[in-house]
């Protein structure tokens, strides 16, 4: 049965390998990131839905790589020949479309670490040509990019998500809650993030456990469904 939790206790990922579900919609993406070797130009972007697993992803590929990871954000304040000594990973370059000091420091970033040698992963939502990068050097050279696509969850990749977001936030669920949850939201990643944070939310205001009538109530509430 579901822990009743009377503490708001803090949300810590688990981003080890030993902590990713492998199913038919990321393992390709998964032995794309496990052989860096066999990159075109060893480059990678690696692309998902919102809570997909990238993230996730990119600290395993950092892990077992030594690489550095930094946010597309960053770029403009950082160390580029630094960056470029080691396999990198910037992650979310779509934030940075119109940002020109980021974008030309990603496309210096780029060129070192091929010119180098170097490992390179960048990340994002959607495939790179639908980034719309402003600068025409840097946007050519990201659609030149091999892609490892994480594909939206299927029946058992959708429960292990659910599961690992309750896990993450330290709350010990009833396995038939979170089947019950994957039958009735929508599927997709960022529906079984936002259902759990609202299930912690209700269950930490009314001290409740995580049970299946109230897991009911809460779909009723908007927002809450994926739709």
């Amino acid at each position: 049965m579901g822990r009743q939790l009377i503490f708001d206790l803090p949300s810590v990922t688990a981003l080890g390998r030993e902590d990713f579900f492998v199913s038919d919609a990321n393992r390709l993406a998964l032995s794309m990131l496990d052989a860096p070797d066999a990159w075109p130009q060893r480059k990678m972007a690696l692309v998902g839905p919102a809570a997909s697993g990238k993230t996730h992803l990119a600290h395993v590929f950092a892990a077992a790589t030594g690489a550095r990871i930094i946010a597309a954000r960053d770029l403009a304040d950082a160390d580029i020949p630094a960056l470029a000594a080691g396999p990198v990973v910037v992650e979310d370059v779509p934030d940075i479309a119109g940002d020109a000091a980021a974008e030309r420091a990603l496309f210096h970033l780029h060129n070192l670490c091929l010119a180098e040698g170097g490992t390179l992963l960048v990340t994002g939502r959607e495939a790179p040509a639908r980034w719309r990068l402003g600068l025409p050097d840097l946007a050519s050279r990201m659609q030149g990019t091999g892609v490892a696509a994480l594909e939206p969850p299927d029946d058992s990749l959708l429960a292990a998500v659910i599961a690992k977001q309750f896990a993450d936030r330290q709350l010990d669920v009833d396995p038939a809650v979170i089947s019950y949850l994957g039958l009735r939201i929508d599927r997709s990643f960022q529906a079984a993030r936002d259902v759990v944070r609202a299930l912690d939310s209700v269950s930490l205001t009314e001290q409740r456990a995580i049970t299946r009538p109230l897991a009911g109530r809460v779909l009723e509430q908007p927002g809450t469904d994926g739709d």
